[in-house]
């Protein structure tokens, strides 16, 4: 899952290098947590969201077979 959102991210900024996608996991979820530069962080949330939650969605649909639930956050600096 780390490797998609860092995919999927990469294709949507202007500073690609400045990605940095982390995963932690517990007994009961993962949670993914993407960080990107700050003059690209509109770019990644997008109008009302929409482009963050596109962003959950497709990482829902693909941890759909595993048994512990995938979350993705958004972090600022």
């Amino acid at each position: 899952m780390k490797e998609l959102v860092e995919v999927i991210a990469k294709a949507l900024v202007d500073n690609p290098d400045q990605v940095v996608v982390t995963e932690k996991e517990d007994a009961r979820s993962i949670v993914i947590e993407l960080k990107v530069a700050p003059s690209d962080m509109g770019k990644v949330i997008g109008k009302q969201g929409r482009i963050a939650k596109s962003i959950r969605g497709v990482v829902k649909a693909a941890s759909a077979d595993l048994p512990k639930k995938v979350m993705v956050d958004i972090v600022d600096d």
